[in-house]
């Protein structure tokens, strides 16, 4: 597959701050690629350097080959779609999405013709004649998508277009999102601070901390198998438990749990010493024995899940979620418990 982003030891500096630490990423042709990552980690940083928004001070960026550095935003191959949808309240929609048209010279019936597929490609073709103030928060960013799409830039950047969409919108929007990617073939780089966004429409994530990229992998490799504590706390609930590697053997690690139990785990490039583990609440069960011994606090009712908030007698907090079920028997508070680990579930990190 061939690369259409290569990012080299990008650095940029506001001041004495550095926002990006010499920060290096291949994106794949034709793939949906996020960058995630919590407020003020870079990844909106390095999207606008993408974009020629920004500048860097160090390193480069290249599309396809072609060095970027010294082009201006708008001869660079690519579309932006912001959180504000900024479109025109003086024009109808079609005319929003024909405006990039336009501007790069298409004729009349040729724009007309292309912001109408655009229109149906988002599922708008009946609203073509509607001023944006008459339609919902939604409409607005398919419209923004549409207008993005028209000029077929060869990349698509998204700075958190879902932010401003209320839940059922937002999940709607994914799946719209990830089929538009697919059909046109554009690669989409997207940025969000939303792990579910993420991890439901990538096929690759790179988690962002701090102006590094920590992890690089699809969601599942990196739901799966963090690397770091920070990938492993920021991606989806996990259970982080501070154990003994008591000695390595090949790639595995024999590992000593709070109350004395062994486990083995893949090394994961530690040593021997204290170190800790992630355990997902979801591949934990309750069992007559098990490798952890704990006591329950409280039962949250989640309607699809039931949350288990316990406590290790060694005093670490645990928790297990269990499938609600007419058959789910759940221990009372005070209830002591053994924890059953599923095979494969616990992830020794590298500090």
């Amino acid at each position: 597959m061939s690369t259409a982003i290569e990012i080299r030891s990008a650095v940029k500096r506001y001041g004495t701050t550095t926002a990006l630490h010499a920060v290096s990423l291949e994106i794949a042709d034709n793939a949906f690629f996020t960058l995630l990552g919590p407020s003020g980690c870079g990844k909106t940083t390095l999207l606008r350097c993408i974009a020629g928004f920004e500048d860097l001070n160090e390193g480069e960026i290249r599309l396809f080959g072609q060095d970027i550095a010294r082009l201006d935003p708008n001869h660079r191959p690519v579309n932006t779609v912001f959180q504000h949808y900024a479109l025109f309240p003086h024009m109808t929609v079609l005319e929003n999405v024909a405006f990039g048209l336009k501007m790069i010279g298409v004729s009349l019936d040729d724009r007309r013709a292309r912001a109408g597929r655009m229109l149906e490609m988002v599922h708008l073709s009946a609203f073509a004649d509607r001023m944006p103030t008459q339609l919902s928060g939604g409409q607005q960013q398919r419209v923004a998508l549409a207008r993005a799409l028209a000029p077929e830039p060869k990349v698509l950047l998204l700075d958190e277009p879902l932010s401003a969409l209320d839940l059922k919108l937002r999940q709607a929007m994914r799946v719209e999102l990830k089929t538009l990617q697919e059909e046109t073939g554009i690669t989409f780089v997207f940025v969000t601070h939303d792990q579910e966004e993420a991890l439901t429409m990538s096929d690759r994530i790179a988690v962002m901390s701090q102006g590094r990229v920590q992890q690089v992998g699809s969601a599942r490799e990196i739901y799966e198998a963090p690397v770091n504590r920070f990938v492993a706390d920021f991606i989806g609930e996990t259970n982080l438990i501070e154990v003994t590697v008591e000695r390595i053997e090949g790639d595995w690690a024999r590992v000593i749990l709070p109350g004395g139990h062994v486990i083995r785990c893949a090394a994961a490039g530690t040593s021997p010493g204290k170190h800790h583990l992630s355990i997902r609440p979801e591949r934990l069960s309750l069992a007559k024995t098990g490798e952890l011994v704990a006591t329950i606090e409280r039962v949250v009712y989640l309607g699809t899940d039931l949350q288990l908030l316990t406590r290790l007698t060694s005093g670490e907090a645990i928790q297990v979620r269990l499938q609600n079920s007419a058959r789910t028997e759940v221990p009372a508070p005070g209830t002591q418990v053994a924890l059953h680990l599923e095979e494969g579930a616990a992830r020794l990190l590298a500090d």
